[in-house]
């Protein structure tokens, strides 16, 4: 069934996409989701652990996780608000902003084996259902 069928490729791609990018930034001793983490901060430094959660459409705990393994390894750090005391923001450390032209490296690499061989205009038209199935979603 052709349902079926769809359900096992969309399986397929992203269980090998996900084992391939790890194998990429196994360099760098990161993992798949650390990298997304970093990414978030790389666009907006300081943000809280709940507004990673937000962004990153993850569960408070593996945010935590997260947070600690990449404090952990140095690339970034946990600070009081200077406004609201309650509050700790996560920054990055220059290790962790010097990540982040490695990690966009090795994104192009799995993006461009991911993508050989399929079109631009074949390329706009899967951008277009994914993003259609994305609103399905949510």
């Amino acid at each position: 069934m052709l349902n079926d069928e769809i359900r096992e490729l969309l399986d397929k791609i992203s269980s090998q996409t996900r084992r391939n990018y790890n194998h990429l930034l196994h360099d760098l001793n990161l993992h798949v989701g650390q990298d997304n983490l970093l990414c978030k901060l790389w666009r907006e430094d300081g943000l809280t652990q709940v507004e990673l959660c937000n962004k990153l459409n993850c569960e408070a705990p593996t945010v935590t996780n997260m947070v600690k393994a990449l404090e952990k390894k140095g690339l970034i750090i946990r600070r009081k608000d200077c406004t609201d005391k309650r509050i700790t923001r996560i920054f990055l450390t220059d290790a962790g902003r010097n990540l982040e032209a490695p990690v966009n490296e090795k994104w192009r690499k799995q993006q461009d084996r991911l993508l050989s061989d399929i079109t631009l205009d074949e390329r706009m038209l899967l951008r277009r259902l994914l993003k259609q199935m994305e609103a399905n979603l949510f």
